[in-house]
């Protein structure tokens, strides 16, 4: 079977950073038409920081699961996850990766909590081997939640990697790594700035 990319972000994200930059350019706005220009200088960069901080926590990260590893983009850094280093998944807070370098956990795969057992459907029980193996399924694991839609995804390919014996070789030097997200932290940074700088105007 040919291999499927996924990418998995939480939906929530996604609204919640449309509507607080909806309020923020209307706030903006609001500032221009009232040709306030002390306001804007003094309180205008802050909404921007405001817009970009909801962006980079809850837009920008993502859990992309590929052909030769799984990459974990958190809001402050990237791992870069190969299949043979990945030693264990879990979901009890959010999607985990156990690695030889420790734990990696996803920012954009929280667990559900524990009420959620009361609205799932048969569908959502529909888990891979080794989400069984515990005897038995966690909130996290469950197919509607984010956890466990991403780590379905990843469990079911690191089965199929294991059975093929793919999985027995050693780890690559340097293919287990974490990047900083370097814009990000610039444009943060650069908006605390400014945004500190309008205190004083």
């Amino acid at each position: 079977m040919r291999f499927q990319p996924a990418s998995f972000r939480p939906a929530f994200g996604r609204v919640l950073t449309i509507t607080i930059a909806v309020i923020a350019l209307g706030a903006l706005i609001g500032y221009v038409v009232a040709g306030d220009v002390a306001g804007l200088l003094r309180s205008g960069w802050w909404l921007v920081l405001l817009a970009a901080v909801t962006w980079a926590l809850y837009w920008m990260p993502a859990v992309e699961v590929l052909e030769h590893e799984v990459l974990v983009r958190n809001p402050l850094s990237t791992w870069h996850v190969p299949w043979p280093a990945i030693e264990r998944i879990d979901t009890k807070w959010a999607l985990t990766l156990y690695t030889p370098r420790g734990k990696i956990e996803a920012w954009a795969a929280p667990a559900s909590g524990r009420y959620t057992v009361f609205t799932l459907g048969p569908e959502d029980t529909r888990v891979s081997e080794t989400a069984r193996l515990a005897g038995s399924i966690r909130p996290g694991d469950t197919l509607s939640s984010e956890s466990g839609a991403a780590a379905n995804q990843i469990r079911r390919h690191w089965e199929q990697l294991r059975d093929d014996g793919l999985l027995d070789g050693p780890v690559e030097p340097g293919s287990l790594h974490r990047t900083p997200n370097k814009r990000t932290i610039a444009l943060l940074a650069v908006l605390v700035a400014l945004s500190l700088l309008g205190l004083v105007l």
